[in-house]
């Protein structure tokens, strides 16, 4: 039985929009495709530590407030156990406007909570639904 595997993602919002990240296609998992900043959590790390540390090193932002606003387990897990995706909203940053800082990502782009819900793109087909709920709640 192998460890479990923790994941936590980066929601940015920003006046009813929502920060996308095209993964590189050199990516194993789901490359090309519509995703979030983050990454796995380190041994001895909390989500909240690796949220922080994952954004920097990927985004160049620190987030400032930010809040559970979803978990998604990977349906399509080929090694169980299956990753657990913790979403995060973040609605204040320091560190300025989110650029690509590494290489998992080939493209940032600010998109609008209904038109991010149309995305043929999109990793997982569960943001659809959270995209749907962020929009209802005006973030």
């Amino acid at each position: 039985m192998s460890a479990r595997r923790e994941i936590v993602n980066a929601v940015l919002l920003q006046d009813n929009r929502v920060l996308l990240a095209r993964r590189s296609l050199r990516r194993k998992a789901y490359p090309g495709l519509w995703s979030f900043p983050g990454g796995h959590v380190e041994p001895g790390e909390t989500l909240e530590q690796a949220l922080l540390r994952e954004a920097g090193e990927e985004i160049g932002i620190v987030p400032v407030l930010y809040a559970v606003c979803g978990r998604i387990i990977e349906p399509d897990a080929t090694h169980p156990p299956a990753p657990t995706y913790h979403l995060y909203a973040v609605t204040q940053w320091e560190g300025g406007e989110p650029r690509i800082v590494d290489d998992e990502h080939s493209e940032l782009r600010w998109f609008d909570l209904a038109v991010a819900a149309t995305l043929p793109e999109l990793a997982l087909e569960q943001y659809r639904a959270l995209f749907a709920e962020l929009s209802r709640m005006g973030k």
